[in-house]
């Protein structure tokens, strides 16, 4: 879609194809609407985090609250969104052994317990071993 059309979309169908850049968040998009017309893509894609930076920080916990565990019950339930989907499976978290998701729950609820939000990784951009890795790491 060309800069064009992304600004002549209506509210609706804005929200529709930008509602999830944000996991589970689509009033981002629906305030970030509000800040056509984009110059570009930068300029769009800094209307959002123009956007979040602007948030009080519960409003940013808020954000992170919505993201769904890695590997965890959305996962296994089939119900994550296409675009977390597809990133867990890149990152090997859809073909876990049994035993690597027990280990993957058991530190998503210690991280949930300790930060109050979880676990958040570029899962793509990273592997199971490198996932588990650094939640431990995290978790200290």
């Amino acid at each position: 879609m060309d800069l064009a059309s992304v600004n002549s979309l209506s509210y609706e169908d804005f929200v529709e194809v930008f509602g999830n850049v944000v996991e589970k968040c689509p009033i981002v998009a629906a305030a970030v609407w509000s800040r056509r017309p984009f110059s570009s893509l930068a300029d769009l894609e800094a209307s959002y985090n123009d956007f979040i930076d602007t948030l009080p920080e519960s409003g940013k916990e808020g954000i992170l609250r919505l993201h769904p565990d890695l590997a965890g019950r959305d996962l296994q339930g089939g119900t994550l969104t296409r675009e977390s989907r597809e990133e867990q499976g890149k990152a090997g978290l859809d073909t876990l052994t049994t035993l690597e998701v027990s280990r993957m729950a058991r530190l998503n609820t210690e991280y949930k317990g300790h930060f109050g939000f979880p676990f958040v990784i570029c899962a793509r951009m990273n592997d199971k071993v490198t996932i588990l890795r650094q939640l431990e790491e995290r978790l200290g």
